[in-house]
């Protein structure tokens, strides 16, 4: 053996022979090692959105940044350096989807709302890659209500009863229809469909009466698979424009469902169980309800009621041979029996008192039965980090354990007992809060009054533990008089990456948890712990050593990869692959395949809509082969997990702050600043000139001095052949193109798929791949192409379907348009003076954004803006982390007169 591999080969020997000795001396001991090599080597990522506001109209700008940790050690994420953020509306469809560079754990965007989306309850999701193969249930997944009242013309308001008819639920809806101005429509004829879960179960119509009502009804005769759903409303308006308006179905039923969740996960004959329950309606809300425990005999053991949002827990001691049931009353005096979950004659119970800001206190009961076994293990872990392990005695029934907080994180704490076996027996989520280990942040403004117009300095110090502490924040301004705060449900860091992040489901209010303080939230937030008790760390996966089935790699940098093989799909290693693109200027890049044919472009940098051109040819310079690429598919729509955001009135829920945000959009529109959809009416089309669908001339598809489709190409070899004697002016000479005006001095530029290539790219395209060639010879065709276009040129379109990649050319050869990345617009923020009188109205929704206010090695920062024309109650929203993924979030106000 070489003597400089000798040395790392002895200290890799003697690491492996140490972590063996540890195993075989102590099993447990190599678990919680396991464990940790299990959460380093799958460490998951965790984002948030700080959103400018919580909803929004149709027409506004949607402002965001994102803030990514890494849960393995809760820093800044450097694991993915790629962000994908969506827009979903309510059809599970998505609408827009932005591609953005991560560094340093952060990066930011923006979505603009078009005039062509309707109003409606849409998602914000975002995710890495990376984040794929956890599952889209740990995405930031946010549900807004956008409005319209701008380019709106029907307003509808529904209102739903329920009732039962035999075994059905009967649905009834009220809707009304009214103009943008309040006024019903009347006599208006109204067609309408129900669907349920994409069902279609009713349809009908209808005429509405003078105050623009139109009452329907329908069965669901299945209420246990058709649960949501929505009604399709078309009203034909007076000059017959027909509108259809989508109306939620939330529900179909008053029913709740109700659940209980024994505290360790079983009830345990003849030991005091606490038992938590979640009582949810049919909408996905929390529902108030109280009742009473019964045993078989019909004796009353026990009575309890939901504190927060239906959720409750209550205490009961099994005896032996004892059922129980527990009969609950509703809020409409309505009542119904549940049974309880089964009592084990024996088990281990895991009794959490987290009412005390100093420690935590565990008791660990156990039946008698299961005295003078082998001593136990209680471990607690929060995102696969150990944080503490504790040895429990094997001859006491009761034992109590007590652990300082100030050892653990903030966030959810997984608390496992563990036999004598390591075989887990109970788990226990708990919250633990700790101011100590958030950044404190504090804005500061000269003056708490304010006048309009009026310029805002606003100065931000931030610190860790009494010591200044750099970092990266976003902030956003809004006035509450036209934008209401929805403090419990809006986007908020501590929340997303300290409680939804690491729990499956919906939950409802989720900042109610972090702007309230006091032993009843504290109670609250440990009821939510004992009833959504899913997480991401699962032992038995440790134990069994099986690791998550990891598909998609996190994403570093931009790459273009594939395989080249031969005809006969064989790889073709040590192959020259050439990367071309013109987009933002021409690039050319040259690698070679390895033995499995396989190429890689990586640390790319291009931005969306960027076209590029493979070419490929053998070791021996043959190009007849075939290049395929790696495509990543993209992320499915799920349905939304946020059933209990969804707002059935929008409009009629936003109508304070569409009025408001009408009015900027019409003073915008007064100016010209607009960007509008132009809607125009219905023609019928006799005849149609044959276009490129896909063309990428600069003038428009088909404004050339000739267009040479594909049928006319059927009949030759070679472009150059197509070409000869087709177009008056246009010969050929060496394979290039040329017109006779100029000489033949100077050849034909090619436009292909938008790309400029050589002009001696011609003979290289198939012909049967090309679907049209327009010919630009006259000045004004080409002068939109400056001095490239002083030859003439030709611009060629392929067939090239859907995909974003295609082999459309001759062998070897093909084009590729991959997602690039979005380049963030910045927000206009206007500058007021004195001296420069502005008589233009100012009726900005949000007042200032600004994702990136980096705070300096003191802690300080400084940013300031501009008042709008409006009065009210300022609010400042500011959100951030530092390169540790410590938490920062503060809320601030002052008042313009």
């Amino acid at each position: 053996m070489k003597r400089k591999l000798f040395y790392p080969f002895l200290l890799i020997a003697v690491t492996c022979l140490a972590f063996v000795s540890r195993m075989d001396g102590d099993p447990f001991e190599a678990l919680l090692e396991r464990m940790k090599v299990f959460n380093k080597t799958y460490a998951q990522e965790k984002v948030h959105l700080h959103l400018d506001k919580p909803y929004y109209a149709v027409g506004d700008n949607i402002w965001f940044k994102a803030y990514i940790i890494n849960t393995e050690n809760l820093e800044a994420s450097d694991i993915s350096k790629i962000l994908y953020v969506e827009l979903i509306n309510e059809k599970d469809s998505l609408k827009k989807q932005l591609r953005l560079p991560v560094g340093g754990g952060v990066s930011w965007g923006d979505f603009k709302i078009p005039d062509s989306l309707t109003e409606g309850n849409y998602r914000i999701r975002a995710y890495t890659q990376w984040m794929r193969n956890a599952g889209p249930e740990f995405y930031f997944d946010k549900t807004i209500k956008i409005g319209n009242s701008w380019a709106n013309t029907v307003f509808t308001n529904t209102n739903y009863t329920f009732s039962k008819e035999n075994s059905a639920e009967k649905v009834q809806a009220d809707i009304v229809f009214k103009d943008k101005n309040d006024k019903p429509y009347a006599g208006n004829e109204v067609r309408y469909e129900v669907l349920l879960n994409f069902r279609s179960l009713f349809k009908g119509k209808a005429l509405t009466n003078e105050q623009g009502e139109v009452s329907l009804s329908f069965l669901n005769t299945q209420p246990s698979l058709y649960k949501s759903g929505k009604i399709l409303a078309t009203i034909t308006l007076a000059d017959q424009k027909k509108i259809t308006k989508e109306i939620p179905i939330k529900a179909t039923s008053k029913d709740v469902d109700v659940q209980f969740f024994p505290e360790s996960g079983n009830l345990v004959e003849g030991l005091p169980n606490k038992i938590a329950f979640k009582a949810v309606n049919a909408s996905g809300l929390g529902e108030q309800v109280s009742g009473v425990i019964v045993d078989q005999s019909g004796s009353e053991i026990n009575r309890f009621e939901s504190k927060h949002l239906g959720m409750g827990n209550f205490v009961l001691n099994p005896q032996p041979g004892a059922t129980y049931n527990a009969k609950i009353k509703f809020s409409d005096g309505s009542e119904k029996s549940y049974s309880l979950p089964v009592v084990r004659p024996n088990g281990y119970i895991l009794s959490v008192n987290n009412t005390d800001k100093e420690k935590l206190s565990v008791k660990i009961i156990r039946s008698e039965g299961l005295l003078d076994q082998k001593e136990l293990k209680l471990v607690g872990q929060h995102s696969g980090t150990i944080q503490f392990t504790s040895k429990v005695a094997a001859d006491k029934q009761i034992s109590s354990i007590s652990i300082s907080k100030k050892e653990l994180t903030e966030g959810i704490l997984q608390l496992t007992l563990f036999s004598g076996e390591n075989v887990p027996l109970a788990e226990r989520l708990v919250f633990i809060h700790s101011q100590a280990d958030r950044i404190l942040a504090k804005l500061e403004t000269v003056k708490t009054t304010y006048a309009k117009r009026e310029n805002v300095t606003v100065n931000l110090s931030s610190s860790y533990l009494g010591q200044p502490n750099p970092g990266s924040f976003s902030v956003s301004v809004t006035n509450t008089s036209s934008v209401k705060p929805d403090p419990e449900n809006e986007s908020n860091i501590f929340s997303t990456m300290l409680l939804s992040s690491d729990l499956i489901g919906y939950i409802e209010k989720p900042n109610y948890y972090f702007i309230n303080e006091g032993p009843e939230v504290e109670q609250n937030l440990d009821n939510l712990m004992l009833t959504q008790g899913w997480r991401r760390i699962l032992w038995k996966n440790v134990i069994n050593n099986t690791p998550p089935i990891t598909r998609f790699a996190a994403e570093k940098s931009q790459t273009i990869s594939g395989t080249i093989t031969n005809y006969s799909g064989k790889p073709a290693p040590n192959s020259k692959v050439s990367l071309f693109s013109s987009s933002g200027g021409f690039f050319a890049l040259d690698t070679l395949t390895d033995a499995q044919g396989k190429f890689n472009f990586d640390r790319l940098i291009f931005p969306e809509d960027t076209k590029f051109i493979i070419q490929a040819r053998t070791a021996k310079d043959k190009k007849r082969v075939d290049i395929h690429m790696d495509i990543v598919p993209g992320q499915i729509v799920t349905k939304s997990k946020n059933s209990g955001d969804i707002e059935i009135n929008v409009n009629e829920a936003l109508s304070a702050y569409l009025q408001q945000s009408s009015s900027y959009f019409d003073e915008l529109n007064k100016r010209g600043l607009l960007e509008k959809t132009l809607l125009l009416k219905e023609v019928q089309i006799t005849e149609k000139k044959q276009q490129a669908k896909n063309s990428a001339n600069l003038n428009g598809a088909g404004r050339a001095d000739a267009v040479i489709t594909a049928e006319q190409l059927s009949t030759c070899v070679t472009l150059s052949q197509c070409l000869q004697g087709r177009v008056a002016g246009l010969m050929i000479m060496n394979g290039q193109a040329y017109l006779s005006r100029n000489g033949g001095r100077t050849p034909m530029a090619v436009i292909l798929d938008g790309m400029s290539m050589g002009s001696d790219f011609l003979d290289n395209i198939n012909v049967m791949d090309v679907e049209t060639i327009e010919v630009l010879k006259s000045a004004g065709n080409t002068a939109i192409y400056g001095s490239n276009g002083g030859g003439g040129v030709l611009v060629i379109t392929t067939k090239r379907g859907g995909g974003n990649y295609s082999n459309t050319f001759s062998p070897g050869i093909t084009t590729y348009n991959p997602k690039g990345l979005y380049i963030p617009r910045e927000f206009y923020s206007p500058k007021y003076e004195p001296s420069v009188p502005d008589r233009k109205p100012d009726f900005r929704t949000t007042v200032y954004w600004a994702p990136q206010v980096p705070a300096n090695e003191q802690g300080k920062s400084r940013f300031s803006f501009f008042n709008t024309d409006e009065t009210g109650t300022y609010r400042i929203v500011l959100e951030g982390m530092d390169h540790m993924g410590r938490l920062g979030r503060a809320v601030y106000t002052y008042e313009v007169k």
